[in-house]
């Protein structure tokens, strides 16, 4: 298992240590370090497929007005 050292502002701590006090604090942020690598993995696959998304926007045919009136013409007769 790794260690890592961070600063944090000392009223942080503070908070921290009064509401996690008598728990596994090393749990709690290796936990809350974990969510927040599963929240940049989502994010990064939502951007991506918003991406794929715009790119297929991008290639479509473009429709006139008439084109599109004309085929609800069409699928109303």
């Amino acid at each position: 298992m790794a260690t890592v050292n961070y600063s944090v502002p000392d009223e942080v701590k503070q908070a921290f240590n009064e509401v996690f006090a008598g728990r596994n604090k090393s749990a709690i942020i290796a936990g809350l370090m974990a969510r927040t690598v599963q929240e940049q993995d989502q994010i990064r696959e939502r951007n991506a497929a918003i991406d794929r998304l715009l790119a297929r926007r991008d290639a479509r045919p473009t429709v006139t007005s008439e084109q599109i009136q004309a085929v609800r013409d069409e699928l109303r007769a």
